[in-house]
């Protein structure tokens, strides 16, 4: 039987317990039809499955062991899309041999604040980033009879009050920054679903928008699947089945599957909407519906991907006088409970019960026999306050240290789902450490473990850092790989580090009060609002330092000039002239060099990854479309592009460009005029398609000073111009002693606007 078939056949009560969980973790069958119920769990970097004799309800503390990947903050780091497609066929490959049928990820949200608690299971500030990784982890999950959940839509970018916040933001800001990376995973990789969020947009809640949930995401993307709430989302069941929202998890009991039936009868809501809700669940069990006898997956072939992605996924952000890579035959010291103790993920839902844990002091020791591998504690994780002993005890092994790794980071009880962090510092115990530390050795290598940025005032007293992030059960040995040199450090920040959190963009306006936040800094979100504001950042967005040198010779475009219709291939030539195979991440920005629209200095508009062996030289291709030069027009509520020189900038990161072209871009796509007594002499002189028009108009009048001869767009105006470009029309009729009546104004507007 079809769908459509099977619908026919069932009771509207049938229907209508289609649309909510069975339990936490199971959608409702139907016995009598043979329709399975499926089983949904966590990511999104790894299976959060709960044991079928947890005592847990929620899953949280007692779930089947799986591998642990490195969380998303992290995985963005590696820049690399055929990576996280391999993930993801791995997850997917995992949750057939679990019998899972939707793997709860990955999550899209953009990094506004670095306060968020959430932002480890995020990719980025940027938004093409967070899509082009995500795309390839849902396509690599959905090679098999599994879906993914694209999660959370939308505008969920705090733990704060994120079940009631209406986060207040403009159209633009909303579709270029906040919905363009679920646009892009909608349209390139049909996730299963589509997981609602809790909070408010623009006074909505998510849950119950039908802007958001049908008229955006499947009238305008095109989205097939079905859409899920997070857990306890719904506000007002009808309501949300309405506008868009099929299946409310977890169970209730059946009472919103009474309401749904309420409706119906009382004539409040029509049964085609609940027929429709019925097929896309019951679409997505057909989708997904698990195998009788999975096989089992490999644990330890993953675990050594997940080593591997570790490794492409820590970024060495500073390395003075190559202190890096070590050597396996010198003595070194380590200290920080953190490589003995490790935090390899984030907490709240996304935790995994991990196969097995790498430590770095374990697989540093391994990987030298030869050498000794001293080991200090030197603070304790579970208290901001220091212990003396601990410090006297590091500092004297630091004092005749060889090689010293200091392992500092952020405890659990700083950054979790379900609360935002409240600054970007480490812990005061660290901070006292690697102050008494760094005045008895200058040689200090500090490994990172954390989800977000921190504020870092010890940098100038240590000469290397590496960002480890929260890398995974395999994260102790992807270390050790990366400091001896086993692997060259290939990742790359996909956040702006900043110095301090009062120079964060969204610092004035975040978490919000009285249950709102306002998105006040608009499309300047990261490295958009660091480069706006000309403000020095401790590390900038894309920046990462490997043991090689790769050098940027040259860029061309194979057309200098183009409509908005065509592409153009921006080739560029990278060599490695190190001793050392690497692998370089080609960064290309997009600036409009002369927009009459607010847009940032320049964006990431396409990206890749290469590698190279000592001596090598390759050229990379990069294609850039229509929305690599376009912004969100509000007055045609579509992307658009205006005609003019736009340059191609090349580089190793936001802040450091290599190589420079310039386009011209043709827009085929006029704007509506809509001139009006309010508009300005400039608007009109200005805007290429009524100049001529007022020009011919303002040549006509007899009047003391001469607009049409004026020239309103030179960098120094005269008083004259100056006075007169942001007159409004209305303006010069008063002004013009006589020669300007209304009725020529209302004439001149008609003239306008027939343009």
């Amino acid at each position: 039987m079809t769908i459509k078939q099977i619908v026919s056949q069932l009771t509207l009560a049938e229907k209508a317990s289609l649309c909510s969980g069975q339990d936490f973790w199971h959608l409702k069958g139907i016995e009598r039809l043979n329709l399975p119920s499926i089983m949904v769990t966590d990511g999104p970097h790894g299976l959060r499955k709960q044991r079928p004799d947890a005592n847990d309800h929620l899953g949280v503390f007692d779930s089947v062991p799986a591998i642990c990947f490195p969380s998303a903050a992290g995985m963005a780091a590696s820049w690399n899309k055929a990576l996280l497609f391999e993930v993801g066929e791995a997850l997917g490959e995992a949750c057939v041999s679990e019998q899972i049928s939707v793997l709860l990820g990955p999550g899209v949200n953009i990094k506004r604040s670095p306060l968020c608690g959430r932002n480890f299971e995020y990719f980025s500030e940027d938004p093409l980033l967070a899509a082009q990784l995500a795309t390839q982890q849902v396509k690599g999950i959905q090679t098999h009879p599994v879906g993914t959940s694209l999660k959370h839509f939308a505008v969920n970018n705090q733990e704060e009050r994120r079940m009631t916040i209406d986060a207040r933001v403009d159209e633009r800001s909303l579709r270029e920054i906040y919905l363009a990376a679920f646009e892009a995973v909608v349209k390139e990789a049909q996730p299963a679903t589509v997981m609602s969020s809790y909070n408010r947009v623009n006074g909505e809640y998510a849950s119950e928008s039908e802007r958001l949930l049908t008229t955006i995401l499947r009238d305008e993307w095109g989205f097939e699947g079905a859409v899920v709430s997070d857990w306890g989302a719904v506000n007002h069941r009808v309501a949300a089945l309405k506008a868009g929202l099929e299946l409310d998890m977890p169970a209730n009991n059946g009472y919103s599957d009474s309401l749904i039936v309420a409706a119906v009868e009382d004539g409040s809501l029509d049964e085609a909407v609940v027929d429709q809700a019925a097929e896309r669940v019951l679409r997505l069990i057909e989708m997904t519906k698990p195998q009788a006898n999975p096989a089992p997956y490999d644990l330890a072939a993953h675990h050594q991907l997940a080593r591997r992605v570790a490794s492409e996924s820590m970024v060495l952000l500073k390395n003075e006088a190559d202190l890096l890579p070590l050597s396996k035959e010198r003595d070194v010291v380590i200290i920080g409970e953190l490589a003995q103790t490790p935090r390899y993920q984030g907490s709240g839902s996304s935790k995994i019960n991990p196969t097995m844990v790498e430590t770095i002091r374990t697989e540093m020791q391994s990987a030298a026999p030869l050498a000794t591998v001293s080991y200090a504690q030197g603070y304790e994780l579970a208290t901001d306050d220091s212990d003396e002993g601990l410090i006297a005890e590091a500092v004297a092994m630091a004092t005749t240290a060889d090689q010293l790794v200091v392992v500092l980071g952020l405890p659990d009880r700083y950054e979790s789902e379900g609360y935002d962090r409240q600054h970007l510092r480490l812990p005061a115990n660290q901070l006292q450490l690697i102050e008494r530390l760094s005045a008895v050795n200058e040689r200090i290598v500090v490994v990172l473990s954390n989800g977000a940025p921190i504020e870092m005032p010890w940098i100038d007293k240590v000469d290397a850092v590496l960002e480890a992030y929260l890398g995974g059960q395999a994260a102790g040995g992807a270390v050790s790989d990366l400091l001896y040199g086993d692997v060259n450090p290939s990742g790359k920040l996909a956040e702006t580090f900043p110095l301090r959190l009062a120079d964060t963009p969204a610092h004035l306006n975040f978490p919000g009060a009285n249950d709102v936040v306002d998105y006040n800094e608009g499309l300047f979100v990261g490295y958009r609002y660091y480069e706006a504001k000309a403000m020095e950042t401790l590390f900038p967005f894309g920046h990462g330092l490997s043991y090689t040198q790769f050098d940027y010779q040259q860029m061309s475009v194979n057309r200098t000039a183009l409509t908005d219709e065509e592409t153009v291939e921006v080739a560029v030539t990278i060599a490695n002239s190190g001793a050392r195979a690497g692998q370089e991440i080609v960064q290309l920005y997009v600036q409009d060099l002369q927009s009459t629209v607010i847009r940032p200095l320049k964006e990431l508009k396409a990206f890749t990854k290469v590698r190279l062996a000592p001596g090598e030289t390759k050229t990379v291709t990069l294609t850039l479309d229509k929305r690599a030069f376009s912004y969100y027009d509000v007055s045609i509520n579509d992307w658009h592009v205006e005609t003019g020189e736009f340059a191609l900038l090349v580089g190793r990161s936001s802040a450091v460009i290599e190589l420079r072209e310039t386009v011209h871009v043709t827009s085929t796509q006029p704007l509506p005029v809509a001139m009006t007594r309010n508009s300005t002499v400039g608007d009109i002189m200005c805007h290429p398609a009524t100049r001529e028009t007022a020009q011919h108009f303002f040549k006509q009048l007899e009047m003391p000073f001469n607009i049409a001869e004026m020239d309103f767009e030179a960098e120094a105006l005269d008083l004259g111009a100056a006075m007169l470009k942001n007159m409004p029309l209305r303006g010069i009729v008063s002004f013009s002693q006589g020669q300007f009546s209304e009725e020529q104004l209302a004439a001149f507007l008609n003239a306008l606007n027939a343009n």
